[in-house]
């Protein structure tokens, strides 16, 4: 797959693509189906998704609470993995953030991409202050020599799917309603980081990843599956994770502990990619260690039945 950031600077070879353009925060479902409407529309055409980073909501009100499901390089490797050839990741600043309606379709989608045609979903907006919708850009890939499919928004048997109500099942602790709407289970990935090593002076060493900039889950201990993308260690284990600021020892940032079992190794600065199956039990402050291993002997073992059990 390779990534445009800049649309006045394209190569010929990455014009001519079909995409699918928006935010794609989680890559659910309802990504997915409008991914495929475009793979459809031109079979012949490389497949594209037009994107940007930072995401707008970041770009105009960067103090608000963390609220993305991945970060730009999990949602690259997702959309890889899907098929996409053309990551079309805009870098989403003053000068694009300035463009009207027609002047994003114009000077974006026609004369810089090349894009042949584009999907959208139906509640699709774009230009500034958001004043062009689906419809618009109808109008405007006609005038602009490009086409224009909108797609229906997606609902599972319980609700609408948008990255709004999978955050809201993560805060509930409910990953797998989460993983319904995403068509995958929800991950954290990024490098693992240096910690104060706790875990492994309780006999349970854990691989930490920052969570900064994500929304966060409800904290508290899951039962997680676990890729190691890089280094001598790569590949699938078991294991349980705990997510939060680890009352017990003082105010933390929030992060992400996982103990992989059956492992003996060191994963410092290795990509990890950790998927949440099931949420065992919130956050608590033991009276003592002793305590505290206790219940982490017990977390391991309701972990290892229920990833046994799938």
């Amino acid at each position: 797959m390779r990534i445009i950031r800049d649309h006045q600077f394209v190569s010929p070879e990455d014009r001519g693509a079909t995409a699918a353009i928006g935010n794609f925060d989680g890559v659910h479902i309802g990504h997915q189906a409008v991914i495929e409407i475009a793979r459809k529309a031109a079979p012949e055409a490389p497949l594209g998704i037009l994107t940007f980073e930072p995401h707008p909501r970041e770009y105009f009100a960067p103090d608000a609470p963390p609220f993305r499901l991945m970060n730009a390089t999990a949602k690259a490797n997702r959309l890889e993995k899907l098929g996409v050839e053309r990551l079309y990741e805009l870098n989403f600043n003053k000068s694009l953030s300035g463009l009207s309606a027609e002047e994003f379709a114009r000077d974006v989608i026609a004369q810089g991409l090349g894009l042949t045609h584009v999907v959208v979903g139906s509640d699709f907006c774009f230009g500034k202050g958001r004043a062009g919708n689906a419809a618009m850009l109808q109008e405007f890939g006609s005038k602009f020599g490009f086409g224009v499919t909108i797609a229906e928004l997606v609902e599972t048997a319980q609700k609408q799917v948008s990255s709004t109500n999978i955050r809201a099942a993560l805060e509930d602790g409910n990953p797998r309603e989460a993983a319904e709407m995403l068509g995958h289970l929800h991950r954290i990935e990024g490098p693992v980081i240096t910690g104060e090593q706790r875990g492994r002076e309780l006999g349970y060493p854990t691989a930490n990843q920052d969570t900064t900039g994500l929304h966060q889950p409800k904290f508290g201990v899951y039962a997680v599956l676990v890729d190691v993308l890089t280094g001598p260690h790569a590949g699938s284990y078991q294991g349980a994770a705990s997510i939060g600021v680890r009352p017990m020892f003082g105010e933390n940032q929030p992060n992400c502990e996982t103990f992989l079992f059956d492992f003996k190794g060191d994963l410092y600065g290795e990509q990890l990619s950790v998927a949440l199956v099931e949420y065992l039990r919130g956050e608590e402050n033991f009276d003592s260690l002793e305590a505290l291993i206790t219940q982490m002997d017990a977390d391991c073992i309701q972990a290892r039945d229920i990833l046994n059990a799938l």
